[in-house]
């Protein structure tokens, strides 16, 4: 149990049997009233979004969510397998666990799997990865504005926008939560 004091983004709590990822809050102190807190919380398994207020002060249940250092090691039909890198031990996590960060996942990449109750509840990565453009139309002289952008093929598949004179081969540096090309990354 925890205190709506103690609330923070990335604490997750169990309410009324469902788990909830915390997005936002904001501490209100009303000039009349009781000082309450509004918060914008993401259900875990199914991504919904919803904004929820509690009254200052107020017990809320939290869940009890181990994260873990795992590797991404292969794709096994719709599933992921994952490593922990402390016991080594593997889990299969399935394709809406893992959601959009598919994208970006390569294999032998270090990402945070998030645990409750033995069950994988999300797959966390960093902010930002390198990958290379596997495919993407030739530049031609003089796309060297910064104002156009094309489509362009990632190592894991994804597609991208990528600046206009960006080639096949470039590593590129891409926003994970966004998708956004961020820029280019010399070797």
């Amino acid at each position: 149990m925890a205190s709506t004091n103690d609330l923070k983004n990335g604490l997750v709590l169990n309410i009324d049997g469902q788990l909830w990822s915390v997005v936002e809050f904001q501490h209100v102190k009303p000039g009349k009233g009781p000082a309450f807190v509004r918060t914008k919380l993401k259900g875990v398994t199914n991504g919904k979004v919803v904004a929820r207020t509690f009254n200052a002060g107020v017990k809320v249940e939290t869940a009890n969510v181990d994260k873990r250092d795992m590797q991404y090691l292969y794709q096994e039909g719709e599933d992921f397998v994952f490593m922990d890198t402390s016991d080594y031990e593997q889990i299969t996590v399935s394709a809406a666990t893992v959601d959009t960060a598919a994208n970006f996942m390569l294999e032998g990449q270090e990402v945070i799997v998030a645990l409750h109750d033995g069950v994988p509840l999300y797959v966390e990565l960093p902010a930002s990865v390198v990958m290379e453009i596997t495919y993407t139309e030739p530049g031609l002289q003089g796309d060297r504005s910064s104002a156009g952008t094309k489509p362009a093929t990632i190592q894991t598949g994804y597609q991208i926008q990528v600046p206009l004179f960006l080639e096949t081969g470039t590593k590129v540096k891409v926003d994970t939560r966004s998708g956004d090309y961020l820029g280019r990354v010399n070797d």
